[in-house]
């Protein structure tokens, strides 16, 4: 059982410092519900949102440590050893049919669905009551026993109800306030669909918290092929600096920048011949907007002089007068304009200047405030009254200015990063910044929180992580537990319990739940046939351990016999030993058994989001332990359907 270890708990400064609460400040209190408190929420300074107080994200932690260390079983278990090692006997007491027919089907996608209170017959205060671990789990025997209390217990220490997070629209509005609508470069014309998504809504995010900083600096940490970087750069402005540790990945992102950069050119290029021929009907507008001014005025004083001169002088007005106080229109079809009627000018000029404006808009709105040259002229300025001179001279200065100062930027750098990288070391003119990760695996994730909170350059951290299998864990290998900076755990709490999730456990929770809740699609086959392979290597060869890896053998196969020979000439293995009847005998042999398997892996699809909660409110309860942080919270960023690594690690310092 879990003990009574807490993280440290931070508590406002007005309270550690004996002062009195001051009016109008919220300070976060812990309502109980059942064994859940509420979502206490603790009102940072300024205008970000409210955030989960410290007491809250540590008492989600224990609960979600409790219930996994009873589950953690069916998650530590590796399906190549389904048959080898009796899985299901060992691990699940009820039949495989029973398990497919709450979770398979459509049944997942009804238990994702339905709101916990109905699936549970309960009200909230007494859910869990109505999930005790000895209604999931045997006491005695730690089996499975109970199908639907555990994907209800699944489902409530998950991360939509546990109400941990702050929505991305709440944090986007609190940052930036009054939302304004902009033009938007296509993605899907340079990435899939999958990475336009992805660097979209990431990018907002991560602008509306530089801009909330008051920074322009960005280090993109495990750049990869820097499509973040580059769409930061260009869409927004920022000076970006994309760090991989890989050189091909950085040679290929400085190759990719620059065809985007010419993708990016087409719009400037265009921009540019719109607003060219925008400034050079702007003389020719205002010109016959002068003539009608003009005419105004003299038919004004002429009719005060003599009524019956009006017709003769309303002629020669429109003739002769605007080339005399103009004394710029050279060009004849202008001449011929002023033989239009006032009212046909007006509207003309009206609607030129209006379908200019349309045509040029959205390519200006998603340009830098260097990307558009002032076009200026002789013949122009001789136009311009001094008002509009001292404005464009004004504007050319910014345009000149903006330009000089080269903020939107973005270098790919190769380094590999660590907790003790010294950034200085990598970028010579590093200055306040924020730190981002899109996707960083392994230990990269936790030590971008911990660059974070070690450099105080450092203002925030946006960060999304991916690849659990890759991570380091301190209590894995008994036998290597020295001090170090792990990947797992982070914060105080687990450190004290000594908690260890293990590689499998890891691997299982990339799977993507919400995926298989809407397509049904899980690779039970090929999970099939490397679990009767695992089977044949043992009997027939008596390998029980080897480092190497079959790898994606499956879908270059034609058939299990096929894929048998394949993998034991991988493995290196004499696959001359055994015929095809051998083979196909141990095929037979466990055919039927193959719901087994597919029922056992839709179990574990079902905990996956338990394990990645467990993962990030570590990460978090690690942040909530620190002084120097204002604000820290998990946005959900993506669609857990189209990116299932979809919450981003988000704090920003005092």
């Amino acid at each position: 059982m879990v003990n009574s270890a807490r993280c440290s708990i931070r508590q406002p400064d007005h309270l550690r410092q004996g002062e009195p609460e001051p009016p109008g400040r919220q300070t976060s209190q812990i309502e109980h519900r059942g064994n859940f408190p509420s979502f206490g929420m603790s009102r940072s300074l300024g205008s970000l949102p409210p955030e989960p107080a410290a007491e809250t994200v540590a008492s989600r932690l224990r609960a979600v440590a409790q219930f996994l260390r009873r589950a953690m079983p069916l998650c530590q278990a590796h399906t190549v050893e389904f048959y080898t090692r009796g899985l299901w006997e060992q691990l699940v007491a009820v039949s495989p049919e029973t398990v497919l027919e709450v979770l398979g089907g459509a049944g997942l996608l009804r238990q994702q669905q339905r709101p916990l209170e109905e699936a549970a017959g309960t009200g909230r205060a007494g859910l869990w009551d109505n999930c005790k671990f000895s209604n999931v789990f045997c006491e005695n025997s730690l089996k499975l026993v109970n199908v639907q209390f555990f994907a209800l217990a699944a489902k409530y220490h998950s991360l939509p109800s546990l109400e941990v997070c702050t929505p991305l629209e709440q944090m986007l509005g609190a940052l930036s306030g009054k939302q304004h609508e902009r033009c938007e470069i296509k993605t899907d014309e340079f990435m899939n669909n999958k990475k336009s998504h992805e660097v979209q809504k990431m990018s907002e995010l991560i602008d509306s918290i530089a801009n909330f900083c008051g920074i322009k600096q960005v280090i993109d940490l495990g750049s990869g092929k820097g499509y973040l970087s580059s769409f930061l750069s260009m869409q927004y402005n920022l000076k970006v600096y994309g760090i991989d540790s890989s050189n091909t990945n950085t040679y290929g992102a400085n190759e990719r920048n620059r065809k985007l950069k010419k993708h990016w050119g087409a719009y400037q290029s265009r921009a540019r011949a719109n607003v060219r021929g925008q400034v050079l009907e702007e003389p020719k507008d205002r010109a016959v907007q002068d003539e009608i001014k003009c005419r105004a005025n003299i038919n004004e004083k002429l009719l005060s002089t003599n009524n019956s001169l009006l017709s003769q002088d309303q002629t020669a007005s429109s003739d002769s007068v605007p080339l005399e106080i103009t004394g710029a229109f050279t060009d004849s079809a202008m001449l011929k304009t002023g033989k239009q009627t006032e009212p046909h000018l007006v509207t003309q000029t009206q609607s030129d200047g209006n379908k200019i404006s349309e045509n040029t808009f959205s390519l200006l709105n998603i340009l830098p405030a260097d990307a558009v040259e002032a076009v200026s002229s002789s013949k122009c300025n001789m136009e311009l009254c001094e008002e509009e001179k001292e404005q464009r001279k004004m504007a050319s200065i910014k345009a000149k200015a903006s330009k000089s100062n080269d903020s939107n930027i973005y270098l790919p750098l190769t380094s590999y990063v660590t907790a003790e990288t010294e950034l200085r070391d990598i970028i010579t003119d590093l200055e306040d910044c924020i730190m981002v990760g899109l996707h960083t695996c392994g230990d990269l994730a936790p030590n971008t929180l911990r660059i974070f909170t070690a450099k105080p350059e450092i203002k925030a951290v946006c960060s999304v992580g991916c690849c659990y299998h890759l991570l380091t864990e301190e209590f894995e290998n008994q036998k290597d537990c020295s001090p170090g900076l792990w990947g797992f755990p982070m914060c105080r709490y687990l450190k004290e319990e000594g908690w260890c999730c293990g590689r499998n456990a890891r691997m299982s929770a990339c799977l993507a739940l919400e995926r298989v809740a809407v397509s049904q699609v899980l690779p039970t086959e090929s999970l099939f046939y490397r679990a009767v392979l695992q089977v044949i290597i043992e009997e027939c060869y008596g390998v029980i351990k080897s480092d190497q890896h079959v790898g994606k053998i499956f879908s270059k196969s034609s058939s299990f016999v096929d894929y048998v020979r394949k993998s034991l000439k991988k493995l290196e293995l004499d696959e001359s030993k055994l015929p095809d009847s051998c083979i196909m005998d141990y095929y037979e042999k466990y055919k039927h058994r193959m719901n087994e398997l597919e029922a056992f892996n839709m179990l574990k699809v079902v905990l996956a989001p338990c394990i990645e909660v467990l993962l990030l409110l570590d990460r978090l309860c690690y942040l909530k332990e620190k002084d120097n942080i204002t604000w820290s919270g998990l946005v959900k960023l993506f669609d857990p359907v189209k990116s299932p690594r979809c919450y981003a690690v988000v704090a920003l310092k005092k």
